[in-house]
């Protein structure tokens, strides 16, 4: 949250009609022929506007590649509560950052970006800032 504090404050996510929310819990329930199976977790944050998931982060220590919080930030996002539109998310260790968009359906699918990361040649933070300006415009409209 160190390197992405400033990115969210430079791209306007503290100001209204956003609401950032930290450590928001969510139970996903999936059930099979066999058992039922619960997941119980903990977003990083979550940007909101009104009661619309604008996106879901989750932050990884920075020992951690950024895939290994994929899975579980497909679950969170799995459970936006507004399932008629696609749900945005955001993995970063602080080096790096990949976004992944979710498609709730019959068969959910999603998809994530190229890696962007800080020690690249091309400092990648000022991509990262113009996908989270492109997420506000989606989200206002």
């Amino acid at each position: 949250m160190t390197v992405l504090s400033p990115l969210l404050f430079v791209g306007q996510f503290y100001l209204e009609p956003f609401n950032l929310r930290a450590e928001t819990s969510v139970e996903i329930a999936a059930t099979d022929q066999e058992q039922g199976i619960m997941v119980k977790g903990n977003l990083d944050t979550l940007v909101l506007k009104n009661q619309f998931w604008v996106m879901v982060i989750e932050s990884k220590q920075a020992i951690f590649s950024t895939e290994a919080g994929l899975a579980q930030i497909l679950a969170y996002m799995l459970g936006n509560p507004n399932p008629e539109k696609p749900s945005f998310g955001l993995i970063t260790n602080g080096g790096s950052f990949i976004f992944i968009k979710l498609v709730k359906g019959v068969t959910s699918q999603y998809v994530i970006s190229d890696l962007f990361g800080v020690g690249n040649r091309q400092n990648n933070l000022y991509d990262v800032l113009k996908i989270l300006k492109k997420l506000i415009q989606i989200s206002i409209s």
